[in-house]
């Protein structure tokens, strides 16, 4: 499974939260609402989630395993960055 495309829109709000980015595979199957945050140890994707009856939130769409997590993550961290030197101030407010 390739990844065709990485969508990164960036926050303009101040906070955690840096980007929003959709990706897609293989050009037939996208992902929406991965989510780039900064947090104590650097940049890291949370993938999309939603709040369960419990109160706890749960992933939508997740890897299975770790090796695919990290390939996923650093292909959008990759294209966050290189979206912060092409246009440092287009950004979305969410």
């Amino acid at each position: 499974m390739q990844i065709t495309d990485v969508r990164v829109r960036k926050v303009a709000k101040e906070g955690k939260l840096k980007a929003v980015v959709s990706i897609t595979f293989d050009d037939e199957f996208v992902v929406h609402d991965i989510k780039v945050i900064e947090g104590e140890k650097g940049l890291f994707i949370a993938m999309p989630s939603k709040k369960a009856m419990d109160g706890e939130y749960r992933d939508i769409a997740h890897p299975i395993n770790s090796g695919t997590r990290d390939r996923i993550q650093s292909t959008i961290l990759e294209k966050y960055k290189q979206a912060l030197e092409e246009e440092p101030e287009a950004t979305v407010e969410i």
